[in-house]
């Protein structure tokens, strides 16, 4: 594996590996990690059920082959990610495999929810990208224009490259992320009821909060 030091020392979003294996300082700097909202990520068709966060860990984890997520009934699986605000979203990061466990594709779907197995394949995809089997890292990179504005982020691996389950062992978002537009008027509302139920909006299935219509 190759590591580029120097890549991670520069400020240019630009400045990233043009291959798989991710220059050490690139993850820290615009890693998702502390922004997504682990508690309520959701992933189907997963063994044991009630999985998922586990695979969404720190950078210095993403080669850790211990914790995994694999899929039960089936080669598909469907993750949500929810994030704690809103992300401008540059990469998907995924490790998975080994072997034909690799999923075939892997299609990303922008702001969606109450998604499941028996309508996600008639919706279009925001963006999907085939996926290459390799022990490392890869970095898959979005057109940022389909994902500027992103609180959550649902995956369908739809198949896998010949196994009778797909296995994931890491997966990571890279981008900008920033507080919600719309956070000081859910501050609002919450204050008449009670100020200290503020936290809980995070979670985006609560039934607490309801957008306001645009």
């Amino acid at each position: 594996m190759s590591h580029n030091h120097a890549h991670g020392a520069g400020c240019h979003d630009e400045s990233h590996g043009h291959d798989h294996d991710l220059p050490e300082g690139l993850g820290p700097r615009d890693n998702l990690y502390a922004r997504i909202d682990r508690a309520n990520v959701v992933a189907l068709n997963a063994a044991p059920p009630g999985t998922g966060a586990e695979v969404i860990k720190p950078w210095n984890e993403r080669t850790d082959e211990e914790t995994f997520l694999e899929s039960d009934a089936d080669d598909q699986l469907i993750i949500r990610v929810p994030f704690a605000g809103s992300v401008k979203l540059r990469a998907l990061l995924l490790k998975a495999g080994p072997g034909g466990q690799t999923p075939a594709k892997v299609a990303l779907y922008n702001n969606i929810e109450n998604v499941d197995f028996s309508d996600i394949a008639d919706l279009k995809p925001t963006q999907e990208f085939d996926v290459v089997q390799s022990r490392d890292v890869g970095e898959y990179h979005v057109m940022p224009a389909k994902f500027p504005n992103v609180t959550s982020i649902t995956i369908f691996l739809p198949a896998s490259q010949g196994a009778d389950t797909i296995r994931v062992y890491y997966l990571g978002f890279l981008g900008q992320w920033s507080e919600r537009k719309n956070e000081p008027v859910i501050t609002v509302y919450e204050a008449r009821a009670n100020l200290a139920d503020h936290e809980k909006i995070q979670g985006m299935g609560d039934g607490n909060y309801s957008a306001p219509a645009p």
